[in-house]
């Protein structure tokens, strides 16, 4: 079945913008292929480190973690994630040096067969401008 998620960016050292992308894939989806999409609808380099949470707010300490350390970024799917817990936010951060944090939000739309003609995943909308990784300061 094809999940809906809104990828809203939270955080980025060289972010101008706000920036959220509506993103449709396949709910049996692993952590390591939802990062995969989210890399391309932004169209960053997948060049850091990584990593998944759980928490009450994006400062929390609280949090379940999902990384490579513990491999389960390749055993946890989409949807062993959702439904959250009441009062749960998932949060997908990448590059501990510059911290781009984006908030995971399954949409309201219910899961659906996947259409013959297309690709998953796939961004099928974006408000805001693309953050840009790595700035070009000179112009």
């Amino acid at each position: 079945m094809i999940w809906t998620l809104k990828i809203k960016l939270v955080f980025g050292i060289y972010a101008e913008e706000e920036w959220e992308g509506t993103l449709e894939i396949d709910g049996s989806s692993t952590l390591e292929e939802l990062h995969n999409a989210i890399q391309e609808a932004v169209d960053f380099d997948s060049d850091h480190l990584y990593e998944f949470y759980v928490a009450r707010t994006e400062r929390s300490r609280d949090r379940i973690r999902f990384d490579d350390e513990d491999k389960s970024l390749y055993i946890n799917t989409i949807e062993s994630i959702f439904p959250l817990e009441k009062d749960r936010k998932f949060f997908y951060l990448f590059d501990y040096g510059d911290s781009w944090l984006f908030q995971v939000l399954r949409s309201r739309k219910k899961p659906f067969t996947a259409k013959s003609a297309t690709n998953y995943p796939c961004l099928i909308s974006e408000l805001g401008k693309k953050p840009e990784q790595y700035p070009d300061w000179d112009e």
